[in-house]
């Protein structure tokens, strides 16, 4: 192996980290802020990595039906809630509470509808798509917390890992019934490229790169300088002792969810015009981003961070020494991690 192969591996395990390392972060803040263990992560990847190349190439994006629904679903949810409180003192509350949750999950994805019905059908530019993949793909976060995972906020981190299969399982299945089984490839952000010391430097590694910086550190001054931010951080510490100051878990909860939605969507931009994308893709680039997550024992988001770019520089020198093994060397990880934590981390009883 001569400098510029070495050069191009480490380019393409930069660029594979970036993305792991949003998968990841992801997995970090809704464990950290719900106990979840979000296995449905990938989805929210594949989801939007298919919807961006659908849209480049003129094809309407079957995704909406799956938002109205899951908005119908959660505004029933809303309004029985309501009705089982119409007594309580709060009863105004309550009820404005329905109305919000009608504008948020009834005629927001009806108007996105109208909208994507007066498009022009020979295909929208990539900013366009972009735009549009994130209003389709991103609210899906709190949808799918309000309807599964909020109802057994209390359950135990084994009941909640279980609830994550099953929806897993789920949108799996609706992500079949939606795209297809065949697969798909977005246009390039950019078509630009250097040389740079004879290394051939492309501007989609770089873009891949460069927009992942952004986010975490746009996710760090949310988390250091917001009063929202703050909240998550406090639910994230302690459970119990947010709720006695006043934070609403659940509200904590569903902003954990919309968040990781928001990386899902990104990390699905960045790798559609990198890899062919297809339904049940996400599974496992997720998986990649939950072994660096491991790293950071669901705890550490800088840990997280940095086990993400190890994980790509694996897979990218993994794939160049044993192309056959490759993922094997990157899922044989998580071995010496775990049996270190073992060693080092004390019981703490759940809160």
């Amino acid at each position: 192996m001569d400098f510029s192969i070495a050069a191009i591996l480490v380019q393409d395990g930069w660029t594979n980290g970036a993305v792991y390392a949003l998968i990841a972060l992801a997995l970090v803040l809704v464990f950290s802020v719900t106990r979840v263990i979000f296995i449905p992560q990938g989805e929210y990847l594949a989801f939007a990595a298919l919807t961006l190349a659908g849209l480049q190439a003129g094809q309407f994006p079957r995704i909406v039906w799956m938002l109205i629904a899951l908005g119908a679903a959660v505004f029933i949810v809303d309004l029985a809630a309501a009705l089982l409180h119409r007594h309580r003192h709060d009863v105004v509350l309550h009820w404005r509470s329905v109305v919000v949750s009608g504008l948020k999950n009834l005629a927001y994805p009806q108007a996105l509808l109208l909208a994507i019905e007066a498009m022009p059908s020979d295909g929208i530019g990539t900013p366009l798509a972009i735009v549009l993949t994130f209003l389709l793909v991103a609210p899906m976060g709190a949808m799918l917390y309000r309807l599964v995972f909020q109802p057994a906020a209390e359950a135990s981190v084994l009941v909640l890992l279980i609830i994550s299969v099953g929806l897993h399982f789920v949108l799996l299945g609706c992500g079949l019934l939606i795209f297809g089984p065949e697969g798909a490839r977005a246009l390039p952000l950019t078509n630009a490229s250097w040389d740079w010391a004879g290394v051939m430097v492309t501007g989609q590694s770089l873009a891949v790169i460069l927009a992942a910086l952004l986010l975490i550190g746009v996710l760090y001054a949310y988390f250091e300088y917001t009063l929202a931010g703050t909240a998550l951080r406090a639910t994230a510490v302690n459970r119990v002792g947010a709720r006695l100051v006043g934070i609403g878990t659940a509200r904590a909860g569903r902003m954990a969810f919309s968040v990781s939605a928001v990386l899902g969507v990104v990390a699905g931009i960045l790798v559609s015009p990198i890899t062919t994308m297809q339904y049940d893709t996400g599974f496992v680039i997720a998986l990649k981003g939950f072994v660096a997550a491991i790293v950071g024992a669901l705890a550490s988001y800088p840990m997280a961070a940095a086990g993400a770019v190890l994980v790509g520089l694996l897979e990218s020198f993994g794939s160049f020494w044993a192309s056959a093994y490759k993922e094997v060397i990157v899922f044989t990880l998580i071995i010496p991690v775990l049996v270190w934590r073992s060693l080092t981390a004390r019981h703490v009883e759940e809160s």
